[in-house]
């Protein structure tokens, strides 16, 4: 089966966040592929570490690698390179990645190595990056974020089940409950379209933008891949927590490396960004 779970994602964050990000003078994470950094700056980053730039011991060292950049005043840009004139850019196509399986392992690999150990690696950035300290938030709200969804999507049956047994047992109007009172359901109505409109505007932009890179198809394929990516999330927050805590009582990091299944297909097809 595949999952194709990353694809919206990092087409939105590709063609939204990133430079969104870069523009406010935040950190930019690098990705394992794709990118390039100058010579010289790599031997500065060698030489604070005793030689090797690279961390072995890190879950996620390409994202801590470009947040070190920044602490060091390196300047990082995302270079979206057009490969001709129809509007197909220079990039990796793969399925990423192509199971259910491995994309909860490459998630739970993820929030463990930015939201929970990472977070105790890199800390904050510089004391007045206020750009650098909100994104850093954002990128380690995952642990927090997943608790709330696992709330609602609780909820929703819950809630269903609680109108089915008021039905049956006769008590088919909640206004007549003097517990909750009309102008409290009156409020949460509302709390609820407002909720309801800006899911549908979340998910329309992740159309928009998956749709600029992979077509119409995945564009329409990016809705129940949305629940997809939650139930994934779902399952890998337990299990990022669970592997926290292993490395804090001094299991050593158990480092997943992500799987590229690249489609049977000719160069001249090449792929889009992801």
């Amino acid at each position: 089966m595949v999952v194709h779970k990353s694809s919206y994602q990092f087409a939105e964050s590709h063609a939204k966040q990133i430079i969104v990000r870069t523009a406010l003078g935040a950190g930019m994470p690098l990705a394992g592929t794709g990118c390039a950094i100058a010579p010289d700056v790599l031997a500065m980053i060698a030489q604070a570490r005793g030689g090797d730039p690279f961390d072995a011991s890190s879950l996620t060292e390409d994202y801590e690698l470009g947040l070190r950049l920044a602490e060091l005043g390196a300047r990082g840009i995302f270079a979206r390179v057009a490969a001709d004139d129809a509007g197909t850019v220079v990039a990796v196509r793969a399925y990423f990645p192509g199971t259910m399986k491995e994309s909860i392992r490459q998630k739970t690999r993820w929030m463990t190595g930015i939201a929970l150990a990472g977070w105790d690696r890199t800390g904050w950035g510089r004391p007045r990056a206020f750009a650098d300290h909100w994104m850093r938030m954002r990128d380690r709200r995952a642990p927090l974020a997943v608790v709330i969804l696992a709330v609602a999507y609780i909820a929703i049956p819950a809630w269903g089940g609680s109108l089915l047994l008021h039905w049956v047992f006769g008590e088919t109007s909640t206004y007549a409950n003097p517990v909750y009172p009309a102008a409290s359901w009156s409020v949460a109505f509302w709390l609820l379209v407002a909720n309801a409109a800006l899911l549908a505007w979340r998910l329309a932009i992740r159309m928009l933008f998956t749709g600029r890179s992979y077509g119409l198809r995945e564009a329409m394929w990016s809705l129940p891949r949305f629940l997809v990516g939650n139930l994934v999330s779902l399952v890998a927050a337990p299990r990022a927590v669970i592997l926290y805590i292993g490395m804090l009582r001094g299991a050593a990091p158990v480092w997943d490396k992500t799987r590229h299944d690249f489609p049977d297909m000719p160069c001249a097809q090449s792929a889009v960004s992801s």
